[in-house]
């Protein structure tokens, strides 16, 4: 009787699959429920209203939020975590918040998702504008 070892195919696909798994699993579920999200406290400044573009917006990644501004003078701002796999988001282009990860982009106006995979829109966050300061509630 002779025994075979595992083919080629079968340690590709069972290596990849556990590679997938370990990449995956780093950011939590698709519910938000990461360990390591720490908030801004309120009333802590994150910029002047100049320093975020019409039509675009700001990533602060140490205190995890991203300001917007869709229209001249309407500040917004939301989680920088994305909802599908809890990635932080990378970048604010073209009218949305994109992330690198997996390829979701949301709405800058309201968070919404505009590109998928995220099925959820990011959470929003709350924020005062006093004078030029924008500031966490």
């Amino acid at each position: 009787m002779t025994m075979q070892g595992p083919t080629r195919r079968s340690v590709l696909l069972a290596t990849s699959a556990a590679a997938f798994t370990v990449g995956c699993g780093q950011y939590g579920d698709e519910n938000g429920s990461g360990s390591d999200t720490v908030e801004a406290s309120p009333g802590t400044e994150l910029a002047r209203t100049s320093d975020i573009p019409v039509g675009g917006g700001k990533i602060f990644k140490d205190e995890k939020v991203v300001v917007t501004q869709p229209e001249k003078g309407e500040f917004k701002a939301f989680t920088n975590i994305c909802t599908h796999q809890q990635c932080p988001v990378a970048s604010v282009s073209d009218g949305t918040i994109n992330c690198n990860c997996h390829g979701s982009k949301f709405s800058i106006k309201d968070g919404s998702v505009a590109h998928p995979p995220a099925t959820q829109p990011l959470a929003a966050k709350k924020i005062t504008v006093e004078g030029d300061s924008i500031r966490i509630a």
